[in-house]
C-alpha cells in the first residue's frame, strides 16, 4: 500500500447521472523546447567507411567526428554537435566517393587492357619473348 493521500470532490459521485457544479477545466500548456531539429551523427555511415578501404583515414576521421557529435548532442550542446555532424558528413562523402572511385578505376583499366589485347591479336609487345626486359629497355 502506498501512503498517498487522495482527495475527491464531494459534489460528484461516480456512476451517477448527476452533473457536478464545478467550473470547466483550464487548458494546460507543456513547453517541449525548441522545434529545432537535433543534428544527425552519421555513425553507421562512418563505421562502414572506416571498415571499407579507408583511404587517408577519411573514414576514421568521419567516425571521430560522428562520436563527437553524438557526445555533444547527449550533453545538450546542439551548436557544437551540429558542427561535428557537418564535418562527419563531409568526411563520409569524401570517403564514400573514394570508395566508389577506386573500383571504378580498376574496372576501367581492366576494360582498356582487354580492348588493347583484342586489337593486337592477343599479345602485348612488352610481354613477348623478352618479357619484362623489353619493357624496361624503354626507360634506360
Amino acid at each position: 500500500m502506498d501512503n498517498a493521500t487522495y482527495c475527491y470532490s464531494t459534489d460528484y459521485t461516480p456512476l451517477t447521472t448527476g452533473k457536478s457544479g464545478r467550473k470547466a477545466g483550464h487548458s494546460t500548456v507543456i513547453n517541449m523546447g525548441t522545434s529545432e531539429k537535433t543534428p544527425r551523427d552519421y555513425l553507421i555511415w562512418s563505421l562502414c567507411n572506416t571498415l571499407y578501404v579507408n583511404f587517408c583515414c577519411l573514414g576514421f576521421l568521419a567516425l571521430v567526428y560522428s562520436v563527437k557529435a553524438r557526445d555533444q548532442k547527449t550533453l545538450g550542446n546542439l551548436r557544437e554537435a551540429r558542427e561535428c555532424s557537418e564535418k562527419a558528413k563531409w568526411y563520409n562523402i569524401l570517403a564514400s566517393g573514394w570508395n566508389l572511385l577506386v573500383p571504378l578505376m580498376v574496372l576501367a583499366v581492366l576494360v582498356l587492357v582487354i580492348l588493347y589485347m583484342k586489337s593486337h591479336e592477343g599479345s602485348l609487345p612488352y610481354f613477348g619473348e623478352q618479357g619484362f626486359q623489353g619493357f624496361f629497355s624503354h626507360f634506360q
